[in-house]
This record gives structure tokens, C-alpha cells and sequence, in this order.
């Protein structure tokens, strides 16, 4: 049988498997957690002037989290053209209406890549029930449109969206998400 000298032991092969494992599962979480963390857009979030009931610290949190991630998805559903996507982070009518759009712009064979430069977004309404919150979003996007790889059109913009989030069993996910013409 071969054996390992580590830390001074020696160690069977069944021994360096645990070891392996103890060692490398954790380092394995960690880079995938801080590269799931590095593609959600910046969110600022601004609860100054919120009305209704006033927002607890892991609420603002877990708002602004939601809100990049949910970004982070529609950007994945555009740019694949893959609706299933958008489920895991909306619900309602956003849900409905994204999926609509993803699914009419598959057929057209073209695709949508938004490159996301970040999210002020004022809380304007909490819900003193907890149930909803309002925001108004000020998002700086390049949007590009595509026909494979090859880039048709590409603007940078700044669009204003009213959003309505609900919280789920776990997380807030978007109910509403409407672009406000300026």
C-alpha cells in the first residue's frame, strides 16, 4: 500500500481521498460563491424617502441582491434566448412579459446582450405588511443586438423603470418591471 507523509503522517490512500476532499470541496465553493458574486451589476439602493414602513438593514440587503441578480438573469435570458431562465427571479406579469418578448425574439433568430453598468434605484414604497416594495431604477445599460455573433446595433442608454418586488418563500423576486418613457 502507498502511503503520504503530510504534517509529519503518513497517510493510506483511503486517508488522502478524505483528506482531498476536506480540503479541496471547500476551496472548490468558495471561487465558484466569489464568481457567482462578480457577475451581478452594482445596485444602489436609496431608501431616504421611502414611504409606507421603513426598511430593516438585512431587507435592504437582501433587495438589492435580488434585484442585481434578477438583472443578471434577464441579461442570461436575452442573450441566450432562453426563457426557462427568467423564472427564478420573476413572477406575475414581469415573468409573463419577458418571457413573451424572449421567446418572439428566438424566432426572429436574433438576441439581445445587455451589458450592465450598474442600478440607482430609490425604494419609493414598502408595504407596512411586507408584502411589496416600489422602486424606481435609473439603469445605465449598452444594449446590443445580434444575429450570432455578429453585433446589428449597439447603444448606450439610460432607462428609468418602475419595478414592484414580492418576497417568496426565500428571496424577493420581480413582480413588475415597466421602462418609464422620459
Amino acid at each position: 500500500m502507498t502511503s503520504l507523509r503530510l504534517l509529519g503522517h503518513d497517510l493510506r490512500a483511503d486517508q488522502r481521498s478524505r483528506w482531498s476532499t476536506l480540503v479541496v470541496l471547500p476551496v472548490l465553493i468558495l471561487f465558484a460563491s466569489l464568481g457567482a458574486a462578480q457577475e451581478l451589476p452594482s445596485v444602489q439602493l436609496n431608501t431616504n424617502n421611502v414611504a409606507g414602513k421603513q426598511l430593516e438593514d438585512l431587507t435592504q440587503k437582501a433587495v438589492a441582491r435580488d434585484y442585481a441578480k434578477a438583472w443578471s438573469t434577464l441579461a442570461k435570458a436575452t442573450e441566450t434566448n432562453n426563457a426557462d431562465l427568467i423564472d427564478s427571479d420573476f413572477v406575475g406579469v414581469a415573468a409573463e412579459k419577458l418571457t413573451t418578448g424572449i421567446e418572439q425574439q428566438a424566432k426572429s433568430g436574433l438576441h439581445r446582450r445587455y451589458v450592465d453598468h450598474g442600478h440607482k434605484v430609490d425604494v419609493l414604497f414598502y408595504s407596512p405588511d411586507g408584502t411589496s416594495m416600489q422602486l424606481r431604477d435609473t439603469a445605465q445599460l449598452e444594449v446590443q443586438l445580434l444575429d450570432g455573433d455578429k453585433v446589428l446595433h449597439s447603444d448606450n442608454v439610460t432607462r428609468q423603470y418602475i419595478s414592484l418586488m414580492t418576497p417568496t418563500e426565500v428571496r424577493w423576486k420581480v413582480r413588475v418591471l415597466q421602462e418609464v418613457q422620459k
